[in-house]
């Protein structure tokens, strides 16, 4: 009597270890930043971004390092196709000046950690949100075990990013070189790791 075929079991989960993206190469926007510290600047920015399908999007708290407290984020970073904004919210007019696109779902704001940012964004003003989208539950679905940014773009972009600057006063009356490449960086990587997952298959193509 011939025994029943074998089903194949579901693949083993993929895990990105450190080391092997500690050996790939370092990858930074190096394109156009524009800090955005007024609200005329912010109006502009948003006029300027509303006409992209898809936007990487990333925010920066000031750290806290006292018991029981949480600092409300300082930065928004939206990247589009050529340029990466950088809205300082004490300085442009918070919240309500990104509400154009925050509250737009044909606007397709990407990222990791997207419900967090979210909702710490609506802790300083709240807004009805539509059209952001969290990048790790597709990768998950893919086989991806890890769900942070710098694993995900070492796994499928091929390049390791920075987060020396991660843990610095974003908050600070003038940010450093090296947070604004940060910043800018993590919103570009987020906008790219997107489409080359449209591309892949991984998530469904929306069309603007």
């Amino acid at each position: 009597m011939s025994q029943p075929e074998q089903q194949p079991g579901p693949e083993a989960p993929i895990r990105i270890e450190k080391d092997a993206i500690a050996a790939l190469p370092l990858g930074q926007w190096d394109g156009k930043i524009v800090i955005v510290e007024d609200p005329a600047s912010a109006a502009k920015a948003v006029e300027a971004l509303r006409g992209e399908r898809v936007l990487g999007f990333d925010t920066e708290t000031k750290p806290n390092f006292k018991r029981g407290g949480n600092n409300l984020p300082s930065l928004v970073q939206l990247a589009g196709k050529d340029v990466v904004y950088l809205f300082r919210l004490d300085d442009c007019g918070g919240i309500p000046c990104l509400f154009p696109i925050f509250r737009d779902a044909k606007s397709l704001k990407v990222g990791v950690a997207v419900k967090d940012d979210v909702k710490n964004l609506k802790d300083r003003a709240p807004f009805r949100d539509a059209g952001f989208v969290e990048i790790s539950d597709f990768t998950r679905k893919a086989g991806i075990e890890n769900t942070g940014l710098r694993a995900l773009v070492a796994h499928y972009l091929g390049m390791r990013i920075s987060k020396s600057a991660q843990v610095t006063n974003w908050a600070a009356k003038h940010l450093s070189p090296q947070q604004v490449t940060y910043a800018a960086t993590d919103a570009w990587v987020s906008r790219e790791l997107y489409l080359k997952l449209e591309e892949l298959g991984v998530i469904p193509h929306r069309k603007h």
